[in-house]
């Protein structure tokens, strides 16, 4: 049985342990109130978005634009979208396992663009393609951020590069729920479902809608790279703050038993002494 002093001990180095994920179980409190604020506003936009390119899809075709070309075969490119930094909880590994399932089910030529830390380590192990990585945008990831990103995909899509490009990131769908999702973002192919009405009489379009088209489809990959980027920091957030707060409940729960394991220690030290006091004196 474990001494009074190895138990104190233990005691400290979990009470400080607890102190520190409380403490970031509260700044991932702050950090997701913002994150998520800039996930929920960006959705309706990417809605729209998405409304207004099925709609021009039903009037225009693959001859008008290039991203709108499927092509047969040719490399696969998927985007996956982690973070840089642990302690989130479940979150990347559920990422990264439904990245490898998606490898696995999907055999083929593919290569990988990574943004964050942990897929590319998870990449590298696996020893998929790596084409690039982009590390994590930070706290308060910007349109921007994502544009050099969006400029790549398209730039090696309008090559030839590529036959398809997926992206695969955590969706944020509520504080305790992230869910790991994919989707095609080139070619691009518009879900009509999204359009409310009949496709291709929603919208008038001016000059013209191939002129529109040809503004909007760059702008479409930089949009949904960006939400996914910002769907991602929501979730990692929202994980490492119900990963912090298990911990330190943890934490407390193990102070509790080991103060108990601590008192019937000190407990059964005095019952000995008091015992061999009590046996000195009936010897004498």
């Amino acid at each position: 049985m474990a001494s009074q002093r190895d138990i104190r001990r233990r005691i400290g180095a979990v009470r400080n342990i607890k102190q520190i994920t409380r403490a970031m179980q509260f700044v991932a409190a702050s950090k997701l109130k913002r994150a998520q604020d800039a996930t929920l506003a960006a959705r309706p936009y990417s809605e729209k978005l998405d409304e207004v390119l099925a709609d021009l899809a039903a009037v225009l075709g693959a001859e008008d634009h290039p991203l709108l070309e499927t092509r047969d075969g040719g490399k696969r490119l998927i985007v996956l979208i982690t973070t840089d930094r642990g302690l989130a909880g479940p979150l990347n590994t559920n990422t990264i396992r439904f990245a490898s399932r998606e490898i696995t089910e999907h055999p083929g030529d593919l290569t990988v663009v990574t943004v964050g830390r942990k897929g590319r380590d998870a990449m590298r192990r696996a020893g998929v393609p790596m084409a690039a990585h982009f590390a994590g945008f930070g706290d308060k990831p910007g349109f921007a951020d994502v544009l050099p990103l969006a400029r790549l995909i398209s730039d090696d899509y309008l090559a030839g590069t590529y036959g398809q490009v997926d992206i695969i990131y955590s969706r944020f769908v509520t504080t305790l729920n992230q869910r790991p999702e994919s989707f095609q973002l080139l070619p691009v192919s518009p879900n009509e479902d999204t359009a409310a009405g009949i496709p291709g009489n929603q919208f008038i379009f001016e000059p013209s809608a191939s002129a529109v088209l040809e503004q909007l489809l760059p702008r479409y990959v930089a949009t949904r790279l960006f939400q996914a980027v910002l769907e991602g920091k929501a979730s990692e957030e929202s994980s490492r703050m119900v990963a912090m707060k298990n911990a330190t409940e943890n934490a407390e729960e193990l102070i509790e038993d080991l103060t108990l394991s601590y008192n019937k220690v000190r407990q059964s030290n005095i019952t000995r002494e008091m015992i061999e006091i009590a046996s000195g004196a009936n010897a004498r």
